[in-house]
């Protein structure tokens, strides 16, 4: 199925003692693995590296010195060396460097030897065609040093970038950072060979820090600049750290998943399978847009060649969780209720149990819901919005914007409660003949006309119909459709909505509207235009009871980390220097909200599946500048994002309003001394400011604001993209992403510290746009420090025209 999640698995031992030659890897292959790991280097090596060391130490008899050139030097490989050759097996295998070097050692020796080491080994494998290299994150606890040797890690890491320029580096972490299992590994790890003048003895084992192998990351993706071949890879634990650390790593650019069979447990009848927190957090990490690959590690090695795979049986359901003697927190996930599902039959021939359960765990997981498969190809994807009133759009835009399932649906309620409401009010009309007028302003291809028709039918009140569109292309098919689907009932008008001078009557008047109907919202609400485009329509619409479809919206915003979203941005800024300053509309998908609260699970719940969408454009076809937006899939359901309003626009707008605006546009006196952004300032009652603060609970790193709005169309009647309340006023629309305000400069934020954003609408005679401020606080003895600003961003070059 073109939807179906697929599962590449990878077999890793820890200690593998066979050789990956073609034999082993078909054999692999059979078993219904994709891959298997291997190490560069041999046994052979590693006792040869430990032999020099040794010799070197005993030299050197404890002196303390610093001197890195006295560091033993570690000739080339040898054949004995390394297993791995350049054929055509390399493509199907994931190497792995040394476990047992430590590049992040205080003592200078060690360091250099482990670089060596490093070094060697990433100029084999790039030589060799290999293209994935696994490298073990640095080591984080030497005796009372914690951490301190990270940024050396990065340096490493960073230098061999260019030793293989087509490798791409998937460091492996553990989820959180647990000083009781950060140790060398065996007698042959090179950290139990420095020396004790470099590495103070530790009196305790330390406290686990949740975030601190995320904080190392950071800073080994920092120092490497957001490398494009830099990626992360997770070790799942037995027990997994809170749904913040889970959501954090999902940010990030997560390429494998390594499960070790010590996460799996056994049910009743002695099947591996997973906890559900542990089925619950790879269903929602191998929904990313380029899924990790999994690893199944240490679960037994590759059967022998004689084994078949022919009538073997497998798990029947990966919730069958009876276990003996579960952990507490194992014994409060088993769920009574698989009653109902098959029995499964106890595996006793099976040679890969571990295996046949992911992938019977693959085959079962639920599909991707409509909503997300309409946006399939489009996650994380920047997209420069469009202007519409500069830019004429293409019929594929209008397209997509129809395929909506419920944005028009929507607004046909909005019209008949209009009508209704119209004809209970007794409100007279603009009209000679007593039918309420109705125009829509910017029509596109007619799918509001269309609806404003049916309101019409379905309400019995009948109207007079006008249909205004700029664009020249799509009036012709308004005058199509007028002339096929709608029976001549609507007037066509091909006319800037802002120069149109309302319904002509039959003794060559204007009359004024009674209902107003647009789509002119942008996922900022405001950012194309749309208060500027009413503002300039409003004459027309009748000034005692006209009706505004929408009749207001408001603009939502939030910090977030986004690291991808920052590294595409920093590949564009060569080519375009505006690229850090641009507001961007954007399928938010690997990303993680910094300001929340914590809602009680019992508060939570599933979204369910709603109305079918329509088929997903295709990612190479031309995209809409109102992109669908999809529901934080990351999120679990128990975080509830900090998203406040920034400012509201409503219409109607006051006469005086309008009337002060005209008098600054006319240049008289009496108009005032001009705006303060240049110009008359006759568009100042459409500037706007707002300064928020947020709570920013664990720390992280802001790359931008996520941005969002929520609109009232009729009372009773309302859109929204804000992850607060979109599924209860409008759940499934894909009418709309949200947008990215990025940051130049990334910003590091400790727990508990604060974020205060500025943000502003500007406006002169003749653009719209955007300037943004971000600054960080934090309270140490009950004073206030600021800690961080960001540089004051402004969308000005790229901003919206008049």
């Amino acid at each position: 199925m073109a939807n179906e999640i697929q599962f590449y698995i990878a077999q890793h031992e820890t200690k593998r003692t066979v050789p990956v030659t073609t034999e082993v890897l078909q054999q692999a292959l059979d078993l219904d693995y994709n891959m298997l790991t291997t190490p560069i280097t041999t046994v052979e090596y590693r006792t040869s590296v430990l032999s020099r060391l040794s010799d070197r130490l005993a030299e050197l008899d404890g002196e303390k010195t610093a001197d890195e050139g006295l560091a033993p030097l570690i000739p080339p490989l040898k054949p004995s060396d390394t297993n791995l050759m350049p054929n055509e097996l390399v493509s199907q295998l994931l190497v792995h460097s040394s476990t047992w070097i430590d590049l992040a050692s205080p003592d200078p020796i060690i360091a250099n030897v482990s670089r060596q080491v490093f070094n060697q080994e990433v100029a084999f494998a790039a030589f060799c065609g290999a293209t994935n290299l696994v490298v073990q994150a640095p080591k984080l606890h030497h005796g009372s040093l914690h951490g301190a040797g990270v940024a050396q890690f990065a340096r490493a890491v960073k230098e061999a970038l260019t030793i293989g320029p087509y490798l791409t580096f998937h460091i492996m972490f553990p989820m959180t950072d647990d000083p009781a299992t950060d140790s060398g590994e065996g007698f042959g790890h090179l950290s139990r060979f420095a020396r004790s003048n470099y590495v103070e003895t530790d009196e305790g084992a330390g406290k686990e820090d949740p975030f601190g192998t995320w904080d190392a990351w950071n800073i080994i993706r920092t120092i490497c600049q957001y490398h494009v071949r830099l990626t992360v890879g997770l070790s799942l634990p037995r027990q997994l750290p809170s749904v913040h650390v889970q959501t954090r790593w999902f940010s990030e650019p997560l390429r494998i998943l390594l499960i070790p069979g010590n996460a799996f447990i056994h049910n009743r009848k002695g099947q591996p399978v997973l906890p559900k927190p542990h089925q619950s957090l790879i269903s929602r990490y191998m929904r990313l847009r380029i899924a990790p690959w999994v690893i199944l590690s240490d679960v037994g090695p590759l059967p022998g060649f004689d084994i078949l795979r022919d009538g073997l049986d497998v798990p029947r359901s990966p919730n069958d969780m009876t276990i003996d003697d579960p952990t507490p927190t194992e014994a409060a996930h088993l769920s009574s209720a698989s009653a109902g599902i098959r029995t499964s039959t106890r595996v006793t021939n099976d040679p890969t149990p571990h295996l046949s359960y992911l992938r019977y765990f693959q085959r079962n997981q639920p599909p991707k819901p409509t909503i997300e498969q309409f946006g399939s190809g489009y996650q994380d994807y920047l997209q420069v919005p469009l202007q519409p009133l500069t830019d004429n759009l293409e019929s594929i835009t209008y397209e997509v914007f129809e395929k909506d399932p419920i944005k028009y649906e929507w607004y046909e309620r909005a019209v008949a409660q209009g009508l209704r409401d119209w004809v209970a009010q007794g409100k007279s009309t603009s009209g000679p003949d007593r039918k309420p007028l109705v125009a829509v302003a910017g029509a596109g291809r007619g799918p509001l006309v269309t609806r404003a028709l049916q309101a019409s039918i379905s309400t019995g009140v009948p109207i007079s119909l006008w249909a205004v569109e700029k664009n020249p292309n799509a009036y012709v098919v308004l005058q199509h459709h007028n002339a096929t689907i709608w029976n001549g009932a609507v007037t066509v008008v091909k006319t800037d909505m802002r120069a149109w001078k309302g319904p002509t009557l039959p003794d060559g008047t204007h009359a004024h509207v009674d209902i107003l109907i647009s789509e002119l919202l942008g996922s900022f609400a405001d950012n194309e235009l749309s208060p500027e485009c009413l503002d300039g329509v409003q004459h027309v619409l009748n000034p005692v009871h006209g009706i505004s479809i929408p009749r207001s919206y408001s603009a939502y915003l939030t910090p977030i980390a986004a690291p991808k979203l920052h590294a595409d941005i920093r590949a564009r800024e060569p080519t375009d220097p505006t690229a850090p300053e641009t507001p961007y509309v954007v399928m938010l998908h690997a990303f993680d909200y910094l300001s929340y609260t914590v809602a009680s699970e019992s508060s939570t719940s599933t979204a369910g599946e709603g109305k079918p969408a329509s088929p997903s454009p295709s990612p190479e076809s031309p995209s809409p500048h109102n992109s669908p937006i999809i529901p934080t899939a990351p999120l679990h359901p128990s975080i509830q994002p900090t998203v406040p309003p920034c400012w509201t626009f409503t219409h109607p707008l006051p006469a005086t309003h309008l009337a002060h605006s005209a008098l600054r546009r006319s240049g008289l006196p009496a108009g005032g001394t001009g705006g303060s952004t240049g110009g008359s300032g006759w568009n100042e009652h459409n500037a706007r400011g707002s300064r928020m603060t947020f709570a920013v609970p664990e720390r992280g790193v802001c790359h931008g604001l996520a941005a969002y709005f929520e609109a009232e169309l009729y009372p009773g009647t309302e859109l929204s993209t804000h992850p607060g309340t979109m599924a209860a006023k409008s759940g499934e629309m894909v009418s709309w992403f949200p947008m990215f305000f990025p940051l130049k400069t990334p910003m590091y934020l400790p727990a508990g510290s604060e974020l205060q954003i500025s943000m502003h609408r500007q406006t002169d005679d003749l653009k719209v746009w955007y300037e943004w401020f971000v600054e960080a606080f934090v309270e140490v003895g009950g004073t206030r420090l600021r800690i961080g600003t960001s540089a004051l961003h402004s969308s000005k070059k790229n901003g919206c025209v008049l």
